[in-house]
């Protein structure tokens, strides 16, 4: 790769363990690229480990949130983080997964002007407050996803996708991470 991931010099541990270059080569095979959040991480094999079981667990693991949903939280997030690289390869999945282009172009400016049901918006501006003020949820905000469906996994779930990317957003931020150029042209 000749573009740098990062800002910060991270040079990828030399030889990759077998079981991450196969890892990468199914991103590769599925994604049409190896993300570069992930490259960032191959200067620490622990820390890949840890960063990509998570994100495994939270965004493709077993949960009442569809897939779309949780890319949808994680936009949402992104944006009030102001995280260019999560805004970038999180709004091409929300064009990808909903095959509507204007809709991820709406969660990354401005969800509140896209086109959701009240199921969506609601966990939507959920996921806004725990994002910009987790301490002052109280069971009225949780009471109130319950009245859409959703059950304590799910609330929990978005909880922790909302967590989880508040964290990614930061070091992708602070490391000065770029977005793969791909991810521009995706689902466009």
């Amino acid at each position: 790769m000749t573009e740098p991931v990062t800002k910060l010099d991270l040079r990828a541990v030399t030889p990759l363990p077998d079981r991450i270059e196969k890892y990468l080569a199914v991103c590769e095979e599925k994604l049409g690229l190896v993300p570069n959040v992930l490259r960032a991480y191959l200067f620490d094999i622990a820390k890949f480990d840890a960063f990509t079981g998570m994100y495994n667990d939270l965004m493709l693991g077993e949960s009442g949130l569809s897939k779309l949903e949780r890319e949808m939280i994680a936009v949402v997030v992104s944006s009030i983080n102001r995280c260019w690289y999560c805004q970038v390869a999180h709004g091409a999945a929300v064009r990808e997964l909903s095959g509507d282009p204007a809709l991820g172009e709406a969660m990354v400016m401005n969800y509140r002007a896209a086109p959701l049901d009240a199921r969506q918006r609601a966990m939507l501006d959920f996921a806004a407050l725990v994002t910009e003020a987790s301490d002052t949820v109280r069971e009225a905000d949780r009471a109130a996803l319950r009245v859409h469906g959703f059950s304590d996994r799910d609330i929990f779930d978005i909880i922790a996708v909302v967590g989880f990317f508040s964290m990614s957003n930061r070091i992708a931020s602070a490391t000065g991470m770029e977005p793969n150029p791909d991810y521009h042209a995706i689902a466009r």
